[in-house]
């Protein structure tokens, strides 16, 4: 095991120098997150979170004997399985093929973190709402029988035709509907900040505003919208309280987005979850791609900085 380890640890050196020397973006954040002269009003702070993948669109092709070995090889520890993807982690599994799910990742350093739905709860159309919740609850299932900790699922707008707190209203008490049940097996709901108008974080606010039940948290999606006036701090400061254990990063080698100041609010509530790479680009080679990530993420962690 130690010996895997060094490997790893060698594999990830190389691969900074590499992209140090063959990538201008990730140069550019290499650049950005280069520790400051020492200020005595910041607090380093060391924090305990990790990294992971989503199979978004770098292992959606992956079976997931070679979704676990690719974390391995890159040092990811722990990954969302996404829908309808490769894998085939689906209700479909019976429950034989379920353990042997659940016993793939005992027998690896990878932690299935849980299960990447599109389940999402807006819909005015009742039929198409319990449909939804229905779903949630199979799934939910599969998710405590391969052994993870929880689904994520989405609200995906807010309809033009029915009040707006109306769908906030019925949007929360399914979420309190699916957590009560999740509770039960114990799962956590991970309700990613996702659509174009859900994903604005002040309607997120109001629709957690009425989610009663604690077991519904949270993913936060690194979204654009979160830099909108009056600033990510504030709009992190809106939501902060029902954050719950994952949150989704695009490829951390761009610069649109402060992933450094993101880390230190993240660092400044005693997040210790996962930092899930949801990437959708293509890169020819995943693996180094991944390797790369992997050095910028550990750069991001070491140079945390909070008030």
């Amino acid at each position: 095991m130690t010996a895997r380890r060094d490997f790893i640890k060698r594999s990830l050196i190389c691969s900074a120098g590499l992209a140090i020397a063959g990538s201008r973006s990730y140069a550019s954040i290499a650049d950005s997150i280069t520790p400051q002269i020492f200020d005595p009003t910041i607090n380093i702070k060391k924090s305990a979170m990790k990294f992971g993948l989503v199979t978004y669109q770098w292992g959606k092709d992956w079976d997931l004997p070679l979704i676990i070995s690719n974390c391995e090889k890159t040092g990811f520890e722990a990954v969302e399985l996404r829908t309808q993807h490769a894998h085939g982690v689906e209700i479909s599994l019976n429950t034989s093929q379920r353990a042997e799910v659940k016993s793939r990742f005992a027998d690896s350093s990878v932690t299935c973190v849980g299960y990447g739905s599109n389940f999402e709860y807006h819909s005015p159309d009742r039929a198409i709402l319990r449909n939804n919740i229905e779903q949630t609850k199979d799934y939910i299932k599969l998710c405590r029988d391969i052994g993870a900790s929880g689904i994520k699922v989405k609200p995906n707008t807010l309809p033009a035709n029915v009040p707006r707190e109306q769908t906030i209203s019925q949007i929360a008490n399914s979420l309190n509907e699916v957590g009560k049940f999740a509770n039960d097996y114990g799962m956590l709901i991970r309700v990613e900040a996702h659509g174009p108008i859900t994903q604005e974080l002040p309607n997120m606010k109001a629709i957690f505003d009425e989610v009663t039940n604690p077991n519904v948290k949270i993913c936060w999606n690194s979204n654009n919208v979160d830099l909108n006036s009056p600033g990510l701090e504030s709009n992190f400061n809106l939501v902060k309280q029902w954050i719950g254990d994952t949150v989704h990063v695009r490829e951390l080698t761009q610069n649109d987005y402060p992933y450094q100041q993101l880390f230190n609010l993240f660092a400044g509530i005693d997040f210790n979850g996962w930092i899930l790479l949801e990437a959708s680009s293509t890169p020819l080679d995943k693996i180094k791609a991944m390797k790369e990530q992997m050095v910028v993420f550990k750069n991001l962690v070491a140079n945390i900085k909070t008030k």
